[in-house]
């Protein structure tokens, strides 16, 4: 009985289908397509790219290229699932790099899967580089991290193997130490931890903003300072000028009365009375304003 075992390249003319309709058991197998066998032929559709001018027909043919070639792209964009980003972005990412695979591929320089693959890779590393950190590092921090991840790694990797020291990975690595210590502290930065997170899981419990913080000690001064500034606006003239001479010009009391004519007592009553004015008022100000409580609205 004969049966039918006839198939066609995609791609390939009528007079090329293999014929494989003979029973002869020294007749070569059928050629069977593996699942990750995803690299069409496209050389025709290359070459009638390469000739296209800008316009419609070579958008056409450029959608086709992709469809063809997508499997690869997401095929790439799975050997990194699992590494806290999405498949559907990854295959986004990838497709992203096929595009410019295509665009930037010359047919008469090789295979287009051998320019692709590297090409679709690198895309996708460079997503997880400048996309997926959750503290911007620099690209130099970023390799060291790199460099040390893959060297503890491999110091580790017998059963039994003790953490390696900041000078083991050093000395696996040829870094300097200073240069480890950076990467390591950088292994961290890929993600970071919530402000709420609880760190204590007692009655007692806490989040990390709690931990985080410390007063200012300059805003009691910058409350004051904003607080005067009425006051000092509703002084005479003469005395705000004495008073910007003492405390911003740093202008001593003798030579303030020398500029003024007046003696250097008199100078100093002056900035006694002004301060304790410009003090009383803003106290009595505060005092008025606990005094009142919160407005609330009469319906």
């Amino acid at each position: 009985m004969l049966i039918d075992m006839s198939t066609s390249r995609p791609g390939a003319p009528e007079d090329q289908t293999v014929d494989r309709t003979t029973t002869d058991p020294t007749a070569a197998p059928a050629p069977t397509r593996r699942p990750h066998d995803d690299a069409p032929d496209t050389a025709a559709l290359f070459r009638r790219l390469a000739g296209l001018e800008d316009g419609p027909e070579r958008d056409c043919v450029r959608d086709e290229l992709v469809t063809a070639w997508l499997p690869m792209a997401h095929r790439i964009a799975g050997r990194f699932r699992d590494r806290g980003e999405s498949i559907e972005d990854l295959r986004q990412v990838a497709a992203l790099g096929l595009v410019k695979a295509i665009d930037r591929f010359d047919p008469d320089r090789g295979a287009f899967e051998s320019y692709a693959v590297p090409t679709i890779t690198g895309e996708v590393k460079r997503h997880f580089r400048d996309r997926m950190w959750a503290l911007r590092v620099p690209r130099r921090v970023q390799e060291l991290r790199n460099k040390v991840r893959v060297a503890r790694r491999e110091l580790t990797q017998n059963p039994g193997s003790p953490e390696p020291s900041v000078a083991d990975v050093a000395a696996h690595t040829g870094l300097t130490e200073e240069e480890v210590n950076t990467g390591m502290e950088a292994l961290d930065s890929f993600s970071t931890l919530s402000l709420d997170a609880e760190m204590s899981t007692g009655a007692d419990g806490y989040s990390l903003a709690d931990t985080l913080g410390a007063a200012d000690s300059s805003y009691d001064v910058v409350v004051d300072r904003e607080s005067a500034k009425e006051g000092l606006r509703r002084l005479p003239e003469r005395e705000r000028a004495i008073l910007y001479m003492r405390f911003f010009e740093d202008m001593t009391q003798s030579r303030i009365a020398d500029r003024l004519g007046i003696s250097q007592m008199h100078v100093s009553r002056l900035i006694s009375r002004s301060c304790a004015r410009v003090r009383d008022e803003v106290l009595a100000e505060r005092s008025n304003r606990r005094g009142n409580g919160p407005r609330t609205a009469a319906f």
